[in-house]
């Protein structure tokens, strides 16, 4: 199974790069392909589709109303529902864009602790990415609660 993930946020806003990092981590691992795309994923929908992958991951930070660190996937049709990151397209109409029938796309949503200027991550969404990593490497995504 070939797997693109978007990490999307701008790592200059605390948590909100928290999607950026995780891309970051996720160099080098077999089998996914991960582009760090800032505040900008609209400039990756070519390569995604020129990629083809069967399953497409999108992580970002959101504010769901839980405690920082939460990790949930975000059904589509609960898009609206979040508050999601800083980047300038909205989700929903990069979720539709890049909608095959063939392809399968999660949101995985970080709650973040803070989205104020600074370059860190929180501990509880670092320590969070590095559960969302195993989980990619391990190829199973059922283990994140859906929002």
């Amino acid at each position: 199974m070939s797997i693109v993930l978007l990490g999307i946020g701008n790592p200059l806003h605390a948590d909100d790069g928290a999607g950026p990092k995780l891309a970051d981590m996720l160099a080098g691992v077999p089998d996914v392909t991960a582009f760090n795309c800032g505040t900008a994923p609209e400039n990756f929908t070519g390569l995604v589709r020129k990629l083809d992958p069967d399953l497409l991951i999108i992580a970002d930070a959101a504010e769901m109303g839980l405690p920082a660190g939460s990790v949930r996937i975000i059904p589509p049709e609960k898009i609206h529902d979040t508050s999601v990151g800083t980047h300038t397209l909205p989700l929903y109409h990069l979720v539709d864009f890049l909608a095959e029938p063939s392809r399968k796309i999660v949101i995985i949503g970080i709650q973040p602790a803070s989205l104020g200027w600074a370059d860190a991550l929180s501990t509880s969404v670092a320590s969070a990415l590095n559960e969302i990593k195993m989980i990619i490497v391990e190829n199973n995504l059922m283990k994140i609660p859906v929002l």
